[in-house]
């Protein structure tokens, strides 16, 4: 059996992963169901991709935050818990990650590996490079993309499908957290 692979990524309007704004964290528009939803989310068994930039990126931010910020909500603290597959050419073990394991070479054949060997579902947060390539490659099962209610033109980084190939996306599930932030979960196909 062939384990699932989810791309979550969270993204303003104008389809950006982050900001160099004053927004704050997710933009500011955080409420109880999304962070309930979050947490529901990450309780469920699974392994964790990333690539070297997102995996430094999360450890730095963890390692340089206090008790209570938000960068330690509950469902971050769960994923961390998370056992986690870093593709890098430029990292090496021991990670700051409790259980994650460093692995070099190409990701697409690393990926698909995983998607064979692994028991349980396979979700990367983030990883916007490297999950281009795993779409383009076919073997991003679902793109799950939160979506908060903010156009950060002046502000936006991180131009999550900028470069990528064109894809059909089939709506699998939808719904409003919060009553204005939008999860929508696709299952793409390279547009041919």
């Amino acid at each position: 059996m062939t384990a699932t692979y989810t791309f979550d990524i969270f993204s303003s309007l104008d389809g950006f992963g982050a900001h160099s704004g004053d927004w704050g964290g997710y933009w500011g528009k955080q409420g109880p169901e999304f962070l309930d939803h979050r947490l529901a989310l990450y309780d469920q068994e699974q392994r964790m991709v990333f690539g070297a930039n997102t995996y430094r990126a999360h450890a730095q931010m963890l390692a340089s935050s206090t008790e209570g910020a938000e960068v330690r909500d509950p469902w971050v603290m769960r994923m961390r818990s998370l056992p986690a597959t870093v593709v890098s050419t430029t990292l090496q073990e021991p990670l700051d990650w409790p259980d994650a394991t460093v692995v070099s070479g190409d990701a697409v054949d690393i990926v698909d590996r995983l998607k064979e060997e692994s028991e349980v579902p396979l979700r990367s947060h983030g990883s916007l490079s490297l999950n281009r390539a795993l779409m383009a490659a076919g073997l991003v099962d679902r793109v799950q993309v939160t979506l908060f209610p903010v156009i950060c033109g002046q502000t936006g980084e991180d131009p999550i499908f900028g470069g990528a190939a064109d894809f059909d996306l089939e709506l699998i599930v939808s719904r409003t957290l919060d009553g204005h932030t939008q999860e929508l979960i696709y299952r793409p196909t390279l547009h041919a």
